[in-house]
This record gives structure tokens, C-alpha cells and sequence, in this order.
């Protein structure tokens, strides 16, 4: 059976290397006018594409889901009715949930042509215990060997003499494998929740679901399979029936040492396929021609982040994003009443923003609402032992943010619902659930329905920025009817926003002098 699966670990491996091998491409194919886009977002839209990857579609192959339970019937039946290829990547599969599991043994079985590829953290999916991810997913390696494939990605900032002492669970803290895609033949839902009971039932997140999208999913796949070459594979062990062991599939490079092979294998792919991408124009004799022909309203951008590598796309998109936002508002003094330009909305269940996000939320001149988990929302709340005090860290995180904010003379208004170029930080709570929830929305006026959003895996925290691997997307649309729904997906969260109370002296908001010390020592890694 080892034998099995390794030989059809090795023979798909032309999939990986057709999908990041460089290709031919002189220029771009095509080019596609954004044009018809909001003038806010225009000269972003068109700089971003000179740099990422782009995929145009129509709004009506995107839904938006809003809760944890949508989320869970949609990838249940997604498996299920899958023909050729099911991918998934998530940080780790929970042992409880044994009708997922169930769903891809049925699918199986009832399609002999059906492929199944896991993509995942190799020290979340392999903590001690009969209930890892790792022995969960045992059964299905041995009942189909052949067609089951599990990536697992090692954080390579962990190595040396600190790789044997630093215990499992902890070592999770030097990095992991954090994009979140759902995939089954040509449809996915790309989102930034795990798969375990809490992200199905009581958990908030984002889940965006995109159907009949061939190239997207294509493009999501093919990341996959690039980083299977720099991740270990999950095998059934040849001896013990309930062990198993993990193959390293490149001889020429040790498995702690895969900086340099990563980051060239992301950066052709991203390379390969930002080519083969159709170039934005603002020109409108190319709108004439293309995107009113097409009746493309979306546009769908990937960014890679995993700093541990050199790849910073998502710094460099944010950083061109509130610059461009920014130069379409001159400074004005005194402070306008009546502000009528940008409206950010920025949310992150573990709010310690990166600094660099920091600074140009701060200097921008735009109006930008942040929503944050309240301690009780956070997944760490009343968790023993030293994770008992990350929400307390995050309460540290959220003051030294605040006080940058109004040392800068940058803070809204108290109570005041008007948009204001100012920065304004409220906290998400809701009776019995957690918030998980990531991403930005830019509406282009106070008034406006937003035209454009962040979604996917990143924190937008220095662990997303420098120690995890992140794969999130900017889409931009004119669709009255995709604008509005992104509008009730913000607004829907926001429904559980109240007052930020991160200054009170209550039992909740107390920060203890041991979790001080503690980010000071391991800041970066929450």
C-alpha cells in the first residue's frame, strides 16, 4: 500500500511543475477596461494588475455567504457533487467532524475518476494525540491511496537545536500554513475559516463563493500543487496499520531549508500567471471592445503573502491601495463637516495590526472603521494555561493603537455616526459565538455600496505579515447587485459592533504585568 501511494504521489507530479514551470507568453493575452469601475478605485484597479494575476467574471458566478451553517452545506454538497477534483487547503481538519470526512469517502467512491488534495499545516495536523488531523485522515489514505493526497507545510523559521525544544502546539507559533480555499472541480469558496465544528456552527467568518470559474480555480489548484514541492506528503505507514509518516519529496533540499526553492517556486508562479492575465485599460475604446463584449463586472486579484520567503504582494497592495485613496483627497483645513470621500471598513478577529498598516491608516486622509473581536469573541477567551492571555494581549494590542491614533490627532468623533476622516475602533460581540472574521471593504462615498473588498486568510497582523503563508484576493466590482450584497456582508457584521471598552478597568479589559512581558517577548507571533 506504501508503495501505492508514493508511485501516485511521484506520478502527479507533472501537475506541480506544469503549474510553475514559466511559459512562453510574450504579452498579455487580452486586455480588459476599467473603465465603467468607480473613479476611486480606477487607477488602483490598473496599477494592481501591472503586478498580480487578474481574473474577470461575471457577478452572477459570485455569492457571498453569511453564516458559519451556509458555509457547511455549501462545502458539504460541493464534495459530494464533485466529478474530477476536490482541493481543499486550511490550516488543520477537526476529528469531530465525521460527516466531512464521510461526504469525501462517499464521493470516492461513487467516482472512480474523483481526486482529492489536502493542503495543510504539518504541526497543527500532527499534535499528539488518536485525534490529530493526521490519524483522522489515516483511514481515507488507506482506503484510497492512490487518489488521496495530503500535503503538509512546515514553517521553515523553526530549525536547529529550537526545532527539538520547542513542544508541540508552541511550535505553531513560529508559523503555519493559513490559506483558505474550498475547492471541487471548477467552483470554490475561498474564506478565512478552519474546518472544525466551531467554524460550521459559531464562529464568524467570510465566505465568498465563486461558481463555474474555471480560470480562478484553476489558478487556486495550481498554487496548491506549487506548494506541494516544498511540502511534505501524508502517508500510510508500511508497517503500523494505525501510524503513518511523512515523505519529503525533494532530495536536494532540506525540509528546514526551503526559503530559496519557495519563494522562486511562488514567485514564477504568480510571474507565469500574471502573464497570462488580461491587462486592465481606462481607455474607453478598449471598454467598448472587451469588457462590455464579455460582460465582465468582476475583477479578481490573488495576493501572496509569506514573509518568511520575501513575498510582501499584500503589503504592496495595501500600500498602493490607501495611497491611491489617499491622493484623491488633497489636504483640507480646517477639517471638513461634511466629509464625502472613501469609507474603509477594516475588521480582523485577531486585531494587532501590522505596523506598516498602522501608518498608512493613520496618515491616509480617508475615513476608516475598524471592528475588532471583543475578548469574549475572541477563539482564546477563558482557554487555560498561557493562551488564557492572548485576549488580554490583544487589549494591549488594540490601546497602543489607539493611542497612535490620537497622538496623530486621527480619532472619530465619540458617538458620532457621520463618516469623518478619522479612525474609529469598536468591538464585535455576539452571545455564544467567536469572531474570525478578516478582510477591508471601501465604500467610495459615505453614501456608496462598497466597490471594492479584501478577502481571504490574512490576519492583516505581523504574524500574517512575516511568519504565516497567506493567500487572499482584492475584488473589485460595478455590479449595483454584487455592491449591494458586499454592503449587507459588512453591514451584517457590523450589527453586533459595539463601543471599543479596551480602556476600561473591568476584569475582562485587565492587562496583567506577566502578559506585558509576554508580548514583549512574542509580539510578532499573535
Amino acid at each position: 500500500m506504501f508503495n501505492t501511494a508514493r508511485n501516485a504521489l511521484l506520478h502527479s507530479r507533472w501537475r506541480v511543475y506544469s503549474a510553475v514551470l514559466p511559459v512562453a507568453v510574450q504579452q498579455r493575452p487580452r486586455t480588459i477596461s476599467t473603465a465603467s469601475f468607480d473613479p476611486t478605485i480606477r487607477q488602483f484597479l490598473v496599477k494592481l494588475g501591472e503586478q498580480q494575476p487578474c481574473f474577470p467574471m461575471n457577478s452572477s458566478s459570485v455569492s457571498i455567504l453569511h453564516e458559519p451553517r451556509l458555509f457547511y452545506q455549501t462545502l458539504i454538497s460541493m464534495i459530494r457533487n464533485a466529478r474530477y477534483r476536490v482541493f481543499i487547503s486550511s490550516l488543520y481538519i477537526g476529528s469531530e467532524d465525521i460527516e466531512l470526512i464521510d461526504a469525501m469517502k462517499a464521493s470516492l467512491r461513487n467516482n472512480p475518476a474523483l481526486h482529492i488534495y489536502l493542503h495543510l499545516d504539518l504541526n497543527r495536523s500532527t499534535r499528539p494525540g488518536a485525534d490529530s488531523t493526521a490519524q483522522t485522515l489515516l483511514p481515507l489514505l488507506r482506503e484510497h491511496p492512490d487518489r488521496v493526497h495530503v500535503s503538509l507545510f512546515r514553517s521553515p523559521k523553526l530549525k536547529g537545536l529550537m526545532a527539538r525544544l520547542v513542544p508541540p502546539r508552541f511550535n505553531e507559533g513560529w508559523g503555519t500554513w493559513h490559506p483558505k480555499v474550498y475547492g471541487a472541480d471548477d467552483s470554490l469558496v475561498i474564506s478565512g475559516a478552519n474546518m472544525n465544528t466551531s467554524y460550521f456552527t459559531n464562529r464568524q467568518d467570510r465566505y465568498l463563493h465563486f461558481t463555474d470559474q474555471s480560470r480562478l480555480a484553476d489558478y487556486c489548484f495550481g498554487f496548491l500543487q506549487a506548494a506541494s514541492t516544498f511540502s511534505y506528503s501524508l502517508l500510510p505507514s508500511p508497517q503500523a496499520s494505525d501510524g503513518y509518516i511523512l515523505h519529503w519529496p525533494d532530495s536536494l533540499t532540506h525540509p528546514h531549508r526551503i526559503e530559496a526553492k519557495a519563494q522562486q517556486t511562488l514567485t514564477t508562479f504568480q510571474r507565469t500567471h500574471r502573464l497570462a492575465s488580461p491587462a486592465p485599460l481606462t481607455s474607453a475604446t478598449e471598454k467598448e471592445s472587451c469588457a462590455a463584449e464579455d460582460g465582465h463586472d468582476v475583477l479578481v486579484y490573488p495576493v501572496i503573502q509569506a514573509g518568511q520567503f520575501n513575498i510582501r504582494e499584500e503589503e504592496r497592495c495595501l500600500g498602493l491601495l490607501f495611497r491611491e485613496l489617499s491622493s484623491q483627497r488633497p489636504p483640507q483645513f480646517p477639517t471638513p463637516v461634511d466629509y464625502d470621500g472613501p469609507v474603509v471598513d477594516l475588521t480582523s478577529g485577531y486585531f494587532a495590526l501590522y505596523r506598516p498598516y498602522q501608518q498608512a491608516i493613520i496618515n491616509s486622509r480617508l475615513a476608516c472603521r475598524i471592528l475588532a473581536a471583543s475578548p469574549k469573541a475572541n477563539g482564546f477567551y477563558a482557554s487555560k494555561g498561557i493562551s488564557g492571555r492572548i485576549p488580554e494581549a490583544y487589549t494591549l494590542f488594540e490601546r497602543r493603537f489607539m493611542t497612535a491614533v490620537r497622538t496623530a490627532g486621527k480619532e472619530w468623533p465619540q458617538g458620532s455616526s457621520e463618516a469623518f476622516p478619522a479612525v474609529q475602533l469598536k468591538e464585535w460581540e455576539r452571545q455564544g459565538w467567536t469572531y474570525h472574521a478578516k478582510g477591508i471593504w471601501v465604500r467610495p462615498t459615505p453614501c456608496s455600496t462598497p466597490a471594492l473588498t479584501l478577502f481571504g486568510s490574512t490576519n492583516l497582523n505581523s504574524r500574517s505579515a512575516n511568519l504565516d503563508t497567506e493567500l487572499s484576493f482584492v475584488l473589485a466590482t460595478t455590479s449595483p447587485a454584487l455592491r449591494q450584497r458586499l454592503a449587507e456582508e459588512v453591514d451584517g457584521l457590523r450589527a453586533h459592533a459595539r463601543e471599543w471598552r479596551g480602556e476600561g478597568n473591568s476584569e475582562e479589559r485587565r492587562v496583567r504585568m506577566g502578559t506585558r512581558l509576554l508580548v514583549g517577548v512574542v509580539g510578532g507571533m499573535l
